[in-house]
């Protein structure tokens, strides 16, 4: 950015536009992430070896409450009181917004290692967004009480999760970058790869549940009629195919993000 005539205006070019795009998709963010974040010597926050997340939250006593819950149940809404942290264990949660108009958006899609609810621990009261099992999925969470405590008491524990804290500030930030200077075709691509999990630990998922293209328009900000017109040019070139359990993607399509 910069400033010219006391307004903040766009300074960056395409290229940068492009770059950081496709290493927002590589990283993986846009739904939220237990991202390896670089530390100075090469290491990263989210390094534990030997540390298990889900083995260690299963060890929590008092103050952590285990729940399985099935496909398209709510795990809290909008505006209910925020007084736990949430670790997925197994499945895959989504994070909406509805305005006062009605009108549906979606923050972020989680998979299991991650963690969402955290902003009571900065003071939040209620929650800003809705959270809903997309599939069949186990959560823990964790009373901020205990939260707060198993922080202060087990460092690798609380770098982990400063390692999640800092790959969702890299995840505000490309979003913030792609919205700004992306197109809407790249700035969908670059979020059905997200969704893929594409450049994060383990496999590319096979397949993503489906998503309402309200919801999709709403991620990122345009029309349904738009998000159905390069949905359906994507099937054409082969970059993603539907099936009973919903949306597949192809690698290929990291093509549309880094295309100039």
């Amino acid at each position: 950015m910069a400033r010219r005539n006391g307004r903040i205006t766009p300074s960056r070019n395409a290229a940068a536009a492009k770059a950081g795009a496709a290493n927002g998709a590589k990283r993986g963010n846009g739904n939220g992430t237990t991202d390896n974040v670089k530390r100075a010597n090469g290491s990263t926050f989210a390094d534990a070896p030997g540390f298990d997340a889900g083995v260690f939250v299963r060890t929590i006593g008092a103050g952590r409450t285990r729940a399985v819950h099935t496909a398209k149940t709510a795990i809290f809404q909008q505006g209910d009181p925020c007084a736990c942290v949430f670790y997925i264990e197994k499945g895959k949660v989504q994070i909406t917004v509805v305005s006062k108009q009605g009108k549906k958006g979606l923050v972020a899609t989680l998979g299991p290692g991650e963690f969402f609810g955290e902003g009571c621990l900065g003071g939040q009261r209620r929650h800003l967004t809705s959270a809903h099992a997309m599939v069949a999925s186990t959560i823990t969470s964790i009373e901020k009480a205990t939260m707060v405590r198993t922080l202060h008491e087990q460092p690798t524990f609380s770098a982990l999760f400063m390692g999640f804290l800092l790959a969702r500030n890299i995840e505000i930030e490309s979003d913030l970058i792609d919205e700004l200077f992306n197109s809407t075709e790249r700035r969908l691509a670059r979020m059905l790869l997200v969704l893929a999990r594409f450049g994060r630990p383990g496999k590319l998922a096979a397949v993503i549940p489906k998503i309402d293209h309200d919801v999709l328009a709403g991620r990122i900000g345009t029309t349904r009629t738009r998000i159905g017109y390069f949905m359906a040019r994507f099937r054409k070139l082969g970059l993603i195919a539907y099936d009973a359990g919903g949306i597949k993607v192809n690698p290929s399509l990291l093509r549309v993000v880094v295309h100039d």
